[in-house]
Protein backbone atom coordinates (compact mmCIF):
# COMPACT_ATOMS: atom_id res chain seq x y z
CA UNK A 1 0.00 0.00 0.00
CA UNK A 2 1.40 3.41 -0.95
CA UNK A 3 2.23 5.73 2.60
CA UNK A 4 1.29 9.08 3.23
CA UNK A 5 4.60 10.75 3.91
CA UNK A 6 6.67 12.33 1.10
CA UNK A 7 9.85 10.40 0.20
CA UNK A 8 13.07 12.92 -0.70
CA UNK A 9 15.94 12.02 -2.12
CA UNK A 10 18.86 13.08 -4.17
CA UNK A 11 21.19 12.37 -6.74
CA UNK A 12 24.39 13.96 -8.69
CA UNK A 13 23.62 13.76 -12.60
CA UNK A 14 25.57 12.03 -14.96
CA UNK A 15 25.94 11.13 -18.82
CA UNK A 16 25.77 7.24 -18.79
CA UNK A 17 27.91 7.23 -22.09
CA UNK A 18 30.89 9.56 -23.17
CA UNK A 19 30.44 13.21 -24.19
CA UNK A 20 30.90 12.33 -27.59
CA UNK A 21 29.13 13.67 -30.88
CA UNK A 22 29.63 10.17 -32.29
CA UNK A 23 25.66 8.87 -30.68
CA UNK A 24 22.81 8.41 -32.26
CA UNK A 25 21.14 11.81 -30.39
CA UNK A 26 24.14 14.41 -30.28
CA UNK A 27 22.61 17.23 -28.42
CA UNK A 28 23.24 14.77 -25.58
CA UNK A 29 27.25 15.84 -26.29
CA UNK A 30 28.52 19.00 -25.03
CA UNK A 31 30.06 20.24 -28.27
CA UNK A 32 26.72 19.88 -30.08
CA UNK A 33 24.26 21.22 -27.15
CA UNK A 34 26.65 24.30 -26.74
CA UNK A 35 26.19 24.78 -30.53
CA UNK A 36 22.74 25.53 -29.79
CA UNK A 37 23.06 27.63 -26.96
CA UNK A 38 23.21 25.29 -23.76
CA UNK A 39 25.96 25.19 -21.44
CA UNK A 40 26.53 21.41 -21.55
CA UNK A 41 25.33 18.52 -22.62
CA UNK A 42 21.84 17.78 -21.52
CA UNK A 43 21.07 14.42 -19.59
CA UNK A 44 18.66 12.50 -21.57
CA UNK A 45 15.53 13.02 -20.46
CA UNK A 46 14.49 9.25 -20.22
CA UNK A 47 17.80 9.09 -18.11
CA UNK A 48 16.26 11.82 -15.70
CA UNK A 49 13.10 10.22 -15.24
CA UNK A 50 14.83 6.95 -14.16
CA UNK A 51 16.13 8.60 -11.24
CA UNK A 52 13.05 9.03 -9.89
CA UNK A 53 12.34 5.41 -9.66
CA UNK A 54 13.63 5.07 -6.07
CA UNK A 55 11.51 7.20 -5.05
CA UNK A 56 8.43 6.52 -6.64
CA UNK A 57 8.69 2.72 -5.64
CA UNK A 58 9.27 3.39 -1.45
CA UNK A 59 6.20 6.24 -2.06
CA UNK A 60 4.01 3.73 -4.20
CA UNK A 61 5.48 0.00 -3.89
CA UNK A 62 6.26 -2.09 -6.53
CA UNK A 63 2.93 -2.48 -7.52
CA UNK A 64 3.53 1.06 -9.31
CA UNK A 65 5.62 -1.09 -11.86
CA UNK A 66 2.61 -3.61 -12.88
CA UNK A 67 0.07 -1.04 -12.63
CA UNK A 68 0.74 2.64 -12.97
CA UNK A 69 1.16 5.59 -14.23
CA UNK A 70 3.40 8.49 -14.39
CA UNK A 71 2.69 12.06 -16.46
CA UNK A 72 5.87 14.02 -16.37
CA UNK A 73 7.71 16.93 -18.06
CA UNK A 74 10.78 18.60 -18.75
CA UNK A 75 10.99 22.33 -17.69
CA UNK A 76 14.73 23.07 -17.57
CA UNK A 77 17.87 20.68 -18.68
CA UNK A 78 19.92 18.65 -16.31
CA UNK A 79 23.46 19.03 -16.57
CA UNK A 80 26.04 16.81 -15.97
CA UNK A 81 27.17 17.53 -12.25
CA UNK A 82 24.26 18.87 -11.13
CA UNK A 83 22.38 17.88 -7.62
CA UNK A 84 18.87 16.82 -8.14
CA UNK A 85 16.39 17.10 -5.18
CA UNK A 86 13.92 14.61 -6.19
CA UNK A 87 10.48 14.38 -4.41
CA UNK A 88 7.31 12.25 -4.28
CA UNK A 89 4.17 13.34 -2.49
CA UNK A 90 0.61 12.80 -1.88
CA UNK A 91 -1.59 15.60 -3.40
CA UNK A 92 -1.45 16.25 -7.53
CA UNK A 93 -4.24 18.01 -9.37
CA UNK A 94 -4.41 14.77 -11.46
CA UNK A 95 -6.63 12.71 -9.24
CA UNK A 96 -7.61 12.36 -5.62
CA UNK A 97 -5.28 9.58 -5.05
CA UNK A 98 -2.03 10.52 -7.32
CA UNK A 99 1.34 11.96 -5.95
CA UNK A 100 3.10 14.88 -7.10
CA UNK A 101 7.08 14.62 -8.88
CA UNK A 102 9.32 17.36 -8.40
CA UNK A 103 12.85 17.29 -9.54
CA UNK A 104 14.59 20.68 -8.36
CA UNK A 105 18.18 21.58 -8.86
CA UNK A 106 21.40 22.88 -6.90
CA UNK A 107 20.43 26.15 -7.74
CA UNK A 108 16.54 25.89 -7.01
CA UNK A 109 15.35 25.27 -10.74
CA UNK A 110 12.81 22.68 -11.02
CA UNK A 111 13.62 20.71 -14.02
CA UNK A 112 10.86 18.33 -13.32
CA UNK A 113 6.95 17.93 -12.72
CA UNK A 114 4.85 15.44 -12.80
CA UNK A 115 2.57 12.91 -11.07
CA UNK A 116 2.26 9.60 -10.77
CA UNK A 117 -0.59 7.16 -9.34
CA UNK A 118 -1.48 3.61 -9.07
CA UNK A 119 -4.10 1.62 -11.39
CA UNK A 120 -4.64 3.08 -14.53
CA UNK A 121 -4.52 6.75 -15.09
CA UNK A 122 -7.26 9.44 -15.45
CA UNK A 123 -6.40 9.90 -19.35
CA UNK A 124 -6.35 6.32 -20.39
CA UNK A 125 -8.68 6.00 -22.34
CA UNK A 126 -7.10 9.04 -24.79
CA UNK A 127 -4.24 6.65 -25.99
CA UNK A 128 -4.54 5.70 -29.55
CA UNK A 129 -4.00 2.00 -30.72
CA UNK A 130 -1.95 1.49 -33.60
CA UNK A 131 -3.64 -0.63 -36.04
CA UNK A 132 0.28 -2.17 -37.52
CA UNK A 133 1.89 -4.65 -34.46
CA UNK A 134 4.03 -7.07 -36.18
CA UNK A 135 7.63 -5.87 -36.02
CA UNK A 136 8.87 -4.18 -39.50
CA UNK A 137 12.49 -3.57 -40.58
CA UNK A 138 13.31 0.30 -40.86
CA UNK A 139 13.17 2.29 -44.04
CA UNK A 140 16.26 2.44 -46.23
CA UNK A 141 16.63 5.10 -47.11
CA UNK A 142 15.31 6.47 -43.68
CA UNK A 143 13.18 9.76 -44.90
CA UNK A 144 13.88 13.26 -42.75
CA UNK A 145 10.88 14.11 -40.17
CA UNK A 146 9.52 17.51 -41.38
CA UNK A 147 6.56 19.45 -40.02
CA UNK A 148 5.59 19.43 -43.71
CA UNK A 149 5.60 15.33 -44.37
CA UNK A 150 4.73 14.55 -40.23
CA UNK A 151 3.03 11.04 -40.90
CA UNK A 152 -0.10 12.54 -38.93
CA UNK A 153 -2.67 10.00 -38.49
CA UNK A 154 -0.41 6.98 -39.62
CA UNK A 155 0.88 4.63 -38.21
CA UNK A 156 4.69 3.94 -37.74
CA UNK A 157 6.60 0.33 -38.45
CA UNK A 158 6.99 -1.34 -35.39
CA UNK A 159 10.25 -1.69 -33.70
CA UNK A 160 11.50 -4.97 -32.40
CA UNK A 161 13.96 -5.60 -30.00
CA UNK A 162 15.89 -8.81 -28.05
CA UNK A 163 15.96 -7.52 -24.07
CA UNK A 164 18.60 -9.82 -23.02
CA UNK A 165 19.18 -9.86 -19.29
CA UNK A 166 22.94 -8.70 -19.23
CA UNK A 167 21.34 -5.58 -21.28
CA UNK A 168 19.20 -5.05 -18.96
CA UNK A 169 21.19 -5.59 -16.33
CA UNK A 170 23.47 -3.18 -18.03
CA UNK A 171 20.97 -0.05 -18.42
CA UNK A 172 19.92 -0.61 -14.56
CA UNK A 173 23.25 -0.35 -13.42
CA UNK A 174 25.57 1.82 -15.33
CA UNK A 175 22.61 3.77 -16.85
CA UNK A 176 20.76 4.20 -13.42
CA UNK A 177 23.48 3.44 -11.55
CA UNK A 178 20.50 1.19 -9.68
CA UNK A 179 21.83 -1.46 -7.08
CA UNK A 180 17.87 -2.38 -6.76
CA UNK A 181 17.34 -6.37 -7.20
CA UNK A 182 14.21 -5.62 -9.55
CA UNK A 183 16.04 -4.16 -11.84
CA UNK A 184 20.21 -5.77 -11.91
CA UNK A 185 19.15 -9.37 -10.09
CA UNK A 186 19.05 -12.95 -11.78
CA UNK A 187 15.49 -11.42 -13.72
CA UNK A 188 15.46 -8.00 -13.67
CA UNK A 189 12.73 -6.01 -14.51
CA UNK A 190 12.38 -3.77 -17.33
CA UNK A 191 13.35 -0.35 -15.78
CA UNK A 192 10.52 2.55 -16.61
CA UNK A 193 12.98 4.31 -17.98
CA UNK A 194 14.10 1.92 -20.50
CA UNK A 195 10.19 1.37 -21.02
CA UNK A 196 9.96 5.53 -21.48
CA UNK A 197 12.74 4.99 -23.71
CA UNK A 198 10.45 3.03 -26.68
CA UNK A 199 9.03 6.27 -27.72
CA UNK A 200 12.53 7.26 -29.08
CA UNK A 201 13.67 4.32 -30.40
CA UNK A 202 10.38 3.97 -32.50
CA UNK A 203 10.56 7.21 -34.24
CA UNK A 204 14.62 6.90 -34.96
CA UNK A 205 13.85 3.47 -36.20
CA UNK A 206 11.38 5.12 -38.74
CA UNK A 207 12.87 8.45 -39.77
CA UNK A 208 16.10 10.42 -39.65
CA UNK A 209 16.53 13.21 -37.26
CA UNK A 210 19.96 15.33 -36.54
CA UNK A 211 18.69 15.70 -32.44
CA UNK A 212 16.04 15.56 -30.34
CA UNK A 213 15.31 16.59 -27.29
CA UNK A 214 12.36 14.64 -24.80
CA UNK A 215 9.73 17.34 -23.73
CA UNK A 216 7.12 15.40 -21.97
CA UNK A 217 5.54 11.59 -21.64
CA UNK A 218 2.49 9.72 -20.48
CA UNK A 219 3.58 6.15 -19.38
CA UNK A 220 0.36 3.38 -18.27
CA UNK A 221 2.19 1.09 -17.01
CA UNK A 222 0.02 -2.14 -18.19
CA UNK A 223 1.65 -5.91 -16.58
CA UNK A 224 4.65 -7.19 -15.03
CA UNK A 225 7.84 -6.70 -17.99
CA UNK A 226 10.73 -8.31 -17.31
CA UNK A 227 13.70 -8.78 -19.65
CA UNK A 228 15.01 -12.26 -21.29
CA UNK A 229 12.24 -11.42 -24.28
CA UNK A 230 12.09 -9.79 -27.40
CA UNK A 231 9.67 -6.50 -27.01
CA UNK A 232 8.20 -4.70 -29.87
CA UNK A 233 7.10 -1.18 -29.90
CA UNK A 234 4.14 0.29 -32.36
CA UNK A 235 2.64 3.73 -32.56
CA UNK A 236 0.28 6.46 -34.52
CA UNK A 237 1.55 9.83 -35.12
CA UNK A 238 -0.77 12.22 -33.75
CA UNK A 239 0.44 15.75 -33.99
CA UNK A 240 3.65 18.25 -35.38
CA UNK A 241 3.67 21.51 -34.41
CA UNK A 242 6.26 24.84 -34.37
CA UNK A 243 6.63 26.38 -31.02
CA UNK A 244 9.28 28.81 -30.33
CA UNK A 245 10.98 27.45 -33.39
CA UNK A 246 10.81 24.16 -32.14
CA UNK A 247 9.34 21.48 -34.24
CA UNK A 248 7.58 19.26 -32.07
CA UNK A 249 6.14 15.75 -32.36
CA UNK A 250 3.66 13.97 -30.43
CA UNK A 251 2.94 10.46 -30.52
CA UNK A 252 1.32 6.90 -29.07
CA UNK A 253 2.80 3.52 -28.61
CA UNK A 254 2.45 0.34 -27.90
CA UNK A 255 4.62 -1.35 -26.00
CA UNK A 256 4.24 -5.63 -26.16
CA UNK A 257 5.83 -8.76 -24.92
CA UNK A 258 7.30 -11.37 -26.86
CA UNK A 259 3.79 -13.30 -26.20
CA UNK A 260 1.80 -10.45 -27.65
CA UNK A 261 0.97 -9.34 -24.33
CA UNK A 262 0.16 -5.29 -23.72
CA UNK A 263 3.16 -3.73 -21.29
CA UNK A 264 2.80 -0.27 -21.64
CA UNK A 265 1.53 2.45 -23.27
CA UNK A 266 3.43 5.99 -23.87
CA UNK A 267 2.35 9.44 -25.24
CA UNK A 268 5.67 11.06 -25.96
CA UNK A 269 6.60 14.59 -27.29
CA UNK A 270 9.87 15.35 -27.98
CA UNK A 271 11.37 18.52 -30.31
CA UNK A 272 12.55 16.72 -33.24
CA UNK A 273 14.01 19.88 -34.58
CA UNK A 274 16.14 21.97 -32.63
CA UNK A 275 15.89 26.20 -32.84
CA UNK A 276 19.05 27.71 -33.10
CA UNK A 277 20.05 30.08 -30.78
CA UNK A 278 18.99 33.29 -33.44
CA UNK A 279 15.33 32.01 -34.06
CA UNK A 280 14.78 31.27 -29.90
CA UNK A 281 15.96 34.72 -29.62
CA UNK A 282 13.75 36.86 -32.21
Amino acid sequence: MPGTTPVEQAIQAFLPHEDSEDISNPIHSSATAQRYGFKAALVGGVTVWGWATPAILEALGAGWLDRGWADFAFRQPTYPGDTLAVRVAPGSDAGPDAWSVTMTNQDGILCVVGSVGLGDAPWMDEYVTPGRLLAAPAPDPKPALTLETAPIGLDWRPNGEEVPVPLMQEFAGHGQRSTDPLFIGDRPRLHPAFIAGRAERLMRHNVSIPNSIHTRSRVQHLAPAFAGQRVTTAGQFLEAYERKGHHIANFDCLVQGQDGTPLARLRHWTIFRVAPVEERAR
